[in-house]
């Protein structure tokens, strides 16, 4: 990919990965998980599994799990050109193809790379529509027998894009929450209509979780279990593909675990206006853990 890219597209995507990784350094970062075991920048991580998040938020997990032994799939379309470089750069596998173009080549590289990667999804891309969760994701996790893990992730009042997802642009130094789903196992070999099923859950929860981190962004709340995100430079760069047994430097480095994390998500399906309502419920979610 890198000796067959021009030198615009190389450049272009230089510039979009320092670009990235640099606005996303100031914003203020902090994430919950309902399973430590599911995030491939921690030393719990049991994987691998197929990560899920929606389109209109790709510049932050882009940013910070680099060099985490992570293979993107992003589409041939020449606008994803400098995705592909920028993911080069910070440290991704990058796999082109889409259900309409290259599926097939694109499928069977991401289960050879399943062996020893985990692999991340925008599943609304590369053209929506917007927050619908295409079939993609679902026959994947259930043809390679991993798991799904939705991500959600959320902005203090970002600026959005007049794209068909609303891209979203974070303001500088504003806020940014992070939700890490739950695990939702997919049976092998599903039929259609069981496949149909599991998109439908799946989509449920993302939006959910998805719903949950904005809320969280907006109120500027503290909740149960949350974390700082800290991004370091990594050791190496510019791998695109990483080997069994590889020692991997990810970009978030393991913090302090504390005693419990959330178990399950709580799907709210409109925008909370009362920040205190919003510590009662994580109050009473802590309390309902303990017991």
């Amino acid at each position: 990919m890198q000796q067959n890219a021009s030198l615009t597209t190389k450049l272009g995507g230089l510039a979009t990965a320092v670009l990235g990784s640099r606005w996303s350094a100031t914003l203020h970062t902090q994430i919950a998980h309902y399973d430590l075991s599911a995030d491939p920048a921690r030393p719990e991580f049991q994987g691998p599994v197929v990560l899920a998040f929606w389109h209109e938020y790709i510049m932050v997990p882009f940013s910070m799990w680099g060099h985490c032994n992570i293979a993107m799939l992003t589409s041939q379309h020449r606008d994803a050109n400098w995705l592909a470089q920028a993911g080069y750069h910070l440290g991704y596998a990058t796999v082109r193809g889409s259900s309409t173009h290259g599926g097939s080549a694109a499928l069977r590289e991401l289960k050879r790379l399943s062996r020893t990667m985990t692999l991340a999804i925008t599943p609304d891309g590369p053209k929506g529509p917007r927050r619908r969760l295409a079939m993609g994701p679902v026959f994947l996790a259930s043809r390679l027998g991993l798991p799904l893990v939705p991500m959600g992730f959320g902005f203090d009042r970002p600026w959005r894009l007049t794209t068909w997802d609303r891209f979203a642009v974070p303001r500088p130094f504003s806020r940014c929450r992070i939700v890490w789903g739950p695990r939702m196992p997919i049976p092998r070999r599903l039929d259609r209509s069981g496949l149909e099923h599991y998109r439908q859950q799946v989509e449920g929860v993302l939006n959910c979780i998805t719903t949950e981190a904005e809320d969280w962004a907006e109120s500027g709340t503290r909740r149960h279990g949350q974390r700082s995100v800290i991004r370091r430079p990594p050791r190496r760069t510019g791998s695109t593909e990483t080997a069994a047994g590889e020692d991997v430097r990810c970009d978030v480095p393991p913090d302090s675990i504390p005693p419990q994390s959330v178990a399950s998500p709580p799907c709210r399906t409109r925008t909370s206006k009362h920040p205190q309502r919003h510590r009662r419920v994580d109050r009473r979610r802590a309390d309902h853990l303990q017991h």
